[in-house]
């Protein structure tokens, strides 16, 4: 009884100090993630800006107040004149899970540009195809609001055997465009 009992209050003590240690380095490094994930969204939304942009980009809105993340940005030339948006595309359904685009779109908010893939875990030499040109370019031009797979009854070629994969695609530029159109007036 007495040595369970010790080995009790070591583990206790152990898991303590390890807990305490991971809480610390969690605050430590909390901050320049979340920032580092700022600055990946802004250059993803810099990357899928229409042409003419030139840096000009500002957020215009937000995940939550909280976190301030921002999840929309619009695109302006040197002179001031609105040219695009870029907006968040996330979806669930993926073969692997969470699929999280950035996509472009141009000032009307339906048209895409296109797309550049910030989180996904498809499958390797598969589903990982949707970050191909072969794959994405395929979106340009075409209205954000409805995009769907062949197989759907759509116009988007899916990936050979990533269908899911494709799917989720589609679903994330059009959870994108609906979240521009939400906004209201930008301008």
């Amino acid at each position: 009884m007495k040595k369970t009992l010790g080995l009790v209050l070591s583990l206790t003590a152990i898991a303590a100090v390890c807990a305490g240690v991971l809480a610390y380095i969690d605050g430590l490094t909390r901050e320049g993630i979340a920032a580092a994930k700022e600055k990946n969204a802004l250059d993803a939304a810099l990357a899928v800006m229409p042409a003419g942009v030139e840096g000009k980009i500002a957020a215009v809105s937000w995940a939550d107040e909280e976190r301030k993340k921002p999840v929309a940005f619009a695109g302006r030339d040197a002179r001031g004149a609105l040219l695009g948006y870029a907006a968040l595309g996330r979806d669930a359904g993926g073969y692997g899970g969470d699929i999280e685009l950035m996509v472009g779109f141009e000032a009307d908010r339906k048209t895409v540009v296109c797309y550049r893939t910030l989180s996904a875990s498809e499958t390797p030499g598969l589903g990982m195809k949707l970050k191909t040109p072969e794959f994405a370019d395929q979106f340009k031009g075409k209205d954000g609001s409805s995009m769907k797979v062949r197989k759907d009854g759509g116009d988007v070629e899916a990936i050979t055997a990533a269908t899911i994969t494709s799917r989720a695609v589609c679903r994330a530029i059009e959870n994108a465009s609906a979240s521009l159109a939400a906004l209201g007036n930008l301008d």
